[in-house]
């Protein structure tokens, strides 16, 4: 397998689960996917529309997020918002985040 596709895989795989941390944690506030796909993007995570509208239909169906249609506007929206459970979830996943993130600071004092 060439590097940059062996790079590819792993970077994707990587960024998997913070994707699913950073939608918990957005998602604080009510917000809409194309908006959210907006938001994560300037933020620095790069999400496609295909990826990103299955992982809140994914999220709602394990009950960490939840959603309500805004039918006032013109076009109606679909809003999402971090359930109580979603926001337990990304406690523990954001401390864990910072463990780790420690454990590879430390590691690369190490080196």
């Amino acid at each position: 397998m060439p590097a940059d596709e062996l790079y590819a895989l792993h970077q994707q795989e990587l960024r998997r689960g913070t994707i699913v941390l950073a939608c918990l944690l957005i998602l604080k506030q009510p917000n809409y996917g194309y908006a959210l796909l907006d938001q994560l993007d300037q933020s620095g995570f790069a999400v496609d529309a295909n990826t990103l509208y299955p992982l809140l239909r994914r999220l709602e169906k394990q009950g960490l997020l939840t959603s309500d249609w805004n039918t006032e506007e013109s076009r109606p929206r679909k809003f999402y918002r971090t359930s109580d459970q979603g926001l337990m979830l990304a406690d523990a996943l954001r401390r864990d985040w910072e463990e780790l993130h420690a454990a590879f600071h430390a590691l690369k004092e190490e080196s």
